[in-house]
């Protein structure tokens, strides 16, 4: 199984804690210095090369590895007495943090995409089955109306031709269906935004 070359963490889980810990401690930024010289070292090597005491140092490689900054090699050695020295070498991992309320917004978001998706399907919908309606109709009728319209608007002011001409322009029904499907996704997200 091939290992992960990041570490994830977020704001709230334990080992930001524990990473901002260890970036807090002036040992184990001497230890992480030590490692990136060395390929890898023993508790007691660092202990010696530190000049600290291997109590110190082993509380410290602790901490290193529950944040995820060091681990233990592959490569080990014994000891002459017959105990297994572990030897530590720095994790090849980038850190990653990531806020937790920009995850929350993602997470709304990601519940209202469906609503958004819908809405644009259904006003695609309504403006194919408008523009594929015969119209034949209401041509023949606004044909016979010209003749009214063309002669009231002579005889008018300018000022109620501009109104007349406000209100005999049409909008599409497809652009008034995505307007109301927007207003009314607006207005839901405004009214369960801390639910979502």
């Amino acid at each position: 199984m091939e290992e992960k070359k990041f570490l994830l963490i977020s704001m709230d889980d334990e080992k930001a804690k524990a990473l901002a810990d260890v970036l807090g401690s002036k040992t184990c930024k001497k230890i992480i210095d030590l490692l990136a010289e060395t390929k890898d070292a023993s508790e007691k090597d660092i202990a010696e090369t530190l000049t600290a005491p291997i109590n110190t140092i082993e509380y410290n490689l602790n901490k290193l590895l529950n944040a995820g900054i060091i681990e233990k090699a592959k490569a080990h050695f014994w000891s002459t007495k017959g105990k297994k020295i572990v030897l530590y070498k720095l994790s090849n991992k980038s850190i990653i943090i990531s806020s937790k309320p920009m995850s929350k917004v993602s997470l709304k978001l990601k519940a209202i995409l469906p609503t958004i998706i819908i809405s644009a399907i259904g006003t695609f919908l309504v403006k194919f089955y408008v523009s594929s309606k015969d119209y034949s109709s209401n041509i023949t009728k606004s044909a016979i109306n010209i003749e009214e319209v063309t002669s009231s608007l002579a005889q008018a002011p300018i000022e109620s031709v501009q109104g007349n001409l406000f209100f005999t322009s049409v909008s599409p029904a497809w652009t008034w269906f995505l307007i109301g499907a927007l207003f009314a996704l607006i207005v839901y997200s405004i009214l369960n935004w801390r639910k979502l």
